[in-house]
């Protein structure tokens, strides 16, 4: 009789699974069909069917996957699959809020078919003239994506400009499989134990460190706890783009994708000062909804400027 489990972790041909029924924990191999060709076979996150010999015989249909094109071999690498929820997780004072990052991080999410949650943590040490935190939000909230305010240090601040908080965090959380993602230094850690709370901190300061220096690792795995799930792998966090496709970038901004059609070439550069161009000549640049859209056709242009760099024929 074949059981259901799900990949928690992978070392080479043996895998951590967990029987979906019991809960229960497996160390199981593989059919060798299903390890042939790249190791893109069988994933963390995946669900299987294992057989009484605690052997894998199918891997079932994903509903996402999280990848990359790993340019110099010339190959998809798959490094996890079926997550739910990415956490970009921002500062809003030291590191500062690095607007280009978040909509790095926002590309893969919308490639992978992963719905994003925007962070902004340490809000106990806010200060409106360094960061408009309204602005940023708005620029979310025309992608539909949720923003939350909280402070893993102090888990008794309250919501001061939006009305998502710490709470509301752990709800969009619980009974998900995320991965929390965002630069060094913005308090992952420490936020990943209080939206489980307190039941990972001891693993979460290890996700915290992973990824320096170790982004040419493939190894990656899932940290359970009663309420949420989380994908920690250190080679996600190496956070290029130039494996991108030039033509298809445009594709990964959906609010900046249906104004280009508008424009008068179809090969628009979308660079100020360019004729034609429904963002530039069309718009009123003075206007706050506008702000908004130059400041993410900001972010398009320079990724664009930097996957233009690999010739597209690289990528195929």
């Amino acid at each position: 009789m074949l059981r259901k489990a799900r990949v928690f972790k992978s070392a080479k041909r043996e895998f951590d699974c967990k029987f979906l029924e019991t809960n229960s924990m497996v160390v199981a191999t593989a059919l060798g069909n299903l390890l042939k060709g790249d190791d893109n076979t069988i994933v963390v996150g995946d669900y299987v069917m294992i057989d009484p010999n605690n052997t894998i015989v199918e891997v079932l249909p994903r509903t996402n996957e999280m990848y990359r094109l790993i340019i110099r071999e010339q190959k998809k690498k798959v490094t996890a699959s079926n997550c739910d929820l990415m956490v970009i997780v921002s500062s809003v004072s030291r590191p500062e809020y690095k607007r280009g990052i978040v909509d790095r991080f926002l590309v893969r999410a919308h490639q992978w078919g992963i719905r994003p949650l925007m962070v902004f943590n340490k809000m106990d040490q806010y200060d409106p003239d360094i960061l408009d935190i309204k602005f940023e939000c708005d620029r979310m909230g025309n992608l539909g994506i949720e923003c939350f305010e909280v402070s893993a240090e102090d888990l008794s601040y309250k919501p001061q400009f939006m009305s998502l908080g710490l709470a509301e965090l752990k709800d969009r959380l619980h009974g998900k499989t995320s991965i929390f993602l965002g630069q060094s230094g913005v308090g992952k850690s420490k936020l990943i134990s209080a939206s489980s709370d307190g039941k990972i901190e001891l693993l979460s300061r290890v996700v915290g460190k992973l990824g320096k220096g170790t982004h040419t690792t493939t190894w990656s795995e899932i940290v359970d706890c009663d309420s949420m799930s989380l994908i920690d792998s250190p080679g996600i966090r190496s956070f290029g783009v130039e494996d991108l496709m030039e033509e298809n970038l445009i594709t990964y901004f959906p609010d900046l994708e249906e104004g280009s059609v508008l424009c008068k070439f179809s090969n628009c550069s979308h660079e100020e000062g360019t004729n034609g161009c429904f963002f530039r000549n069309k718009l009123d640049q003075n206007d706050y909804k506008t702000q908004l859209i130059l400041s993410r056709l900001e972010s398009y242009l320079r990724i664009k400027e930097e996957i233009s760099q690999t010739p597209s024929y690289l990528k195929k």
